[in-house]
């Protein structure tokens, strides 16, 4: 249908939303759900998936239901609906039973087209009742990689959606959204959902405006202090692996100064609510949290996500970087690493009580993928490649392994002949029987002289001493990757014992030359007990000599908060030109007392996006207004005049 030239799907999307246009696999993903086709969309985080079912949900003939696997989700996404203009609900257990009745009455009625439920309501006798009585036109299931049980999210509800769908009068379109999938994850959605011949699109999972680094400090806490106080104001998130660090991270920063707040399922229901709240509407711009905070979040203005230790697997760690940076402007997402991560991940995997349901064979098969997802996470955390492509490689894309916006890539390394140094390396374990742990590889080879060694007999090894000239860290460097490329591997049980693999034989035949790359200039550092990604603890060890508090050593100075362009004025991060960020902070000084007044994050108001758009085009009339991306119809009605009034005041 076409409105004045323009399709009605362009009209809803500048009306409702403030574009002009679609982004990359919008559109396709629409039309195929407007033409009765189930559809499957994999798209990074702040890609847009919501319009891809928001959109077809106001042309299609009855009610959209959105499967959300969280309260928080589904209210983030309804105040911003409604702030649009449209009418949207969401059912879920934060309501009263009155108020569930009363919403299940008004969409019985035709008020919504659009209702957001929990998966455990589906098949509620009340709701199940509701959704027989009335035209269900497209069941959309965002998050659904929680449908499959090699994805980082299982959530076994997700597995009743089929036959909730199957009790319906009508089939109605099915689509699924996520951002992280994995070839098998995207097959467990097709087949566990049941969609019929679905349009399957992934656009991709780069984020290109995300800054990614890995440094291994002495100090976390000095090192992510140091951070907070190079951004003041800067809202972030600050992930920790358990509740105590929680506690322990945020009250040093709320001592030390900063309006942080925090966030674990440790506390109850209505601290989270509160802490939640506060940081959505910037009254506490940093939330320190376990992996329990984020999924759905949609603040757009978070400028860094920094992971106080290692998360268990790339999955979960992309997706928590992934909520730094939604409106597309430059963010930061740093992992702070250390030794103790790996044991921590380790014990997580022997007691994880989230699959009960299953069989003592599936639940062994999926804690062995656990390991070797952690095992992949850690790899990370000591790769010299470019952070992006290893991301990237791990969801099945291949790049030029050069991103210029990572610590690896804004790092000078060199490319080094490390044959000899693995071939003594492998020697020794071989000769050592495949016994020992890391350390023990390394302090033989090294030629040390400690009791364990005299005890281990390992001073009597032919290479015992052999590499006695190289560094203990480059050693340790070396043994690494041997690891990454498969030419070692290390048990990953108690004792954490170096073993040969099926690869070993292409170095120890001498058949096989092994190149690496490593940082220039590496200042060198006293060795660090323990051993390897694995070391004999269970730890993952740092790369000795290759980090301190600052990072990598040898990296290129790369783009603070402001970067000067040749012939241009100074930039700020958030792409605010300097001259014009008084306006700026007006504008979001503005944005805050229409947030308080209509009790909704800042970020549903408008984005810093849109702010930082409205710097530039300074618009002096409603049609000028109109051209700034994120202000629509609907929106302008609501604050429009107040916004240019204020832009007026700083000509």
């Amino acid at each position: 249908m076409k409105i004045g030239g323009k399709s009605m799907k362009q009209e809803y999307l500048k009306k409702y939303f403030g574009y002009d246009r679609f982004r990359e696999g919008q559109e396709t993903l629409i039309d195929g759900i407007l033409s009765g086709r189930d559809a499957l969309g994999i798209m990074p985080t702040g890609a847009g998936k919501s319009i891809c079912y928001q959109i077809p949900a106001l042309m299609l003939d009855g009610i959209t239901l959105v499967v959300s696997p969280l309260i928080s989700l589904m209210k983030d996404q309804v105040e911003a609906l409604n702030q649009a203009g449209i009418h949207a609900a969401f059912l879920n257990s934060s309501l009263t039973p009155a108020q569930y009745r009363k919403a299940l009455s008004l969409a019985g009625q035709g008020r919504y087209p659009i209702i957001y439920v929990a998966p455990e309501r589906l098949l509620n006798d009340e709701f199940l009742s509701f959704a027989r009585s009335v035209r269900i036109a497209m069941v959309a299931v965002d998050e659904a990689h929680c449908v499959s049980q090699w994805g980082q999210d299982f959530r076994p509800s997700y597995l009743r959606i089929p036959e909730f769908i199957g009790r319906l009068p009508s089939r109605p379109v099915v689509s699924a959204f996520t951002a992280t999938a994995t070839a098998q994850v995207r097959d467990d959605i097709i087949d566990l959902l049941k969609l019929r011949d679905p349009l399957v699109l992934a656009t991709g999972f780069d984020r290109k405006n995300l800054y990614f680094g890995v440094e291994t400090p002495k100090d976390r806490y000095a090192a992510v202090k140091a951070y907070l106080k190079k951004h003041p104001g800067e809202s972030g998130i600050i992930y920790c692996l358990t509740r105590k660090a929680v506690e322990d991270v945020c009250g040093r920063l709320i001592r030390d100064g900063f309006a942080a707040t925090r966030y674990h399922a440790g506390l109850d229901d209505e601290e989270r609510r509160k802490n939640q709240d506060d940081f959505i509407c910037d009254r506490s711009p940093v939330m320190v949290a376990t992996n329990a905070f984020g999924m759905g979040i949609d603040k757009s203005n978070v400028r860094f996500v920094l992971h106080y230790g290692m998360p268990k697997n790339i999955e979960s760690y992309y997706q928590e970087a992934g909520r730094a940076g939604r409106d597309g402007e430059a963010a930061e997402c740093i992992l702070y690493y250390s030794g103790q991560d790996v044991i921590t991940n380790q014990l997580f995997i022997e007691n994880n009580r989230d699959n009960q349901e299953l069989d003592d064979f599936l639940r062994a098969l999926v804690q062995e993928r656990d390991r070797e997802r952690l095992k992949k996470m850690t790899f990370y955390c000591f790769t010299n490649e470019c952070l992006r492509d290893y991301i990237l490689r791990y969801f099945g894309e291949y790049g030029g392994n050069y991103c210029g916006n990572c610590s690896n890539c804004l790092t000078q390394f060199e490319t080094v002949d490390v044959t000899e140094i693995a071939e003594k390396l492998l020697g020794c374990v071989r000769t050592g029987g495949q016994r020992y742990g890391t350390t023990v590889v390394i302090d033989t080879v090294h030629g040390a002289s400690t009791a364990k060694i005299r005890q281990y007999r390992m001073d009597q090894n032919p290479f015992y001493g052999s590499l006695g000239k190289v560094p203990v860290y480059r050693l340790r460097q070396v043994l690494q990757f041997l690891q990454m490329q498969e030419y070692l591997t290390v048990t990953a049980d108690e004792y954490a014992v170096v073993k040969l693999t099926a690869r070993s034989r292409e170095i120890l035949d001498g058949t096989q030359t092994v190149t690496m790359k490593w940082a220039k200039e590496q200042v060198r550092k006293p060795a660090v007990a323990g051993g390897g990604l694995y070391g004999e603890n269970g730890a993952a060890d740092i790369e000795n000599g290759a980090a301190d508090s600052g990072g990598k050593s040898g990296r290129k100075k790369r783009r603070g908060k402001s970067a000067i362009v040749p012939g241009s004025a100074a930039v700020s991060r958030n792409g605010v030109a300097d001259g014009a960020q008084p306006l700026f902070e007006k504008l979001r000084a503005l944005r805050m007392e229409i947030a308080k007044e209509e009790k909704v994050p800042p970020y549903i108001v408008f984005s810093d996006k849109t702010l930082t758009h409205m710097c530039i085009v300074k618009p002096k009339t409603k049609e000028e207004m109109l051209t700034v991306s994120g202000v629509g119809e609907y929106k302008f009605g609501k604050y429009g005049e107040r916004f240019l009034a204020k832009i007026r005041e700083n000509r």
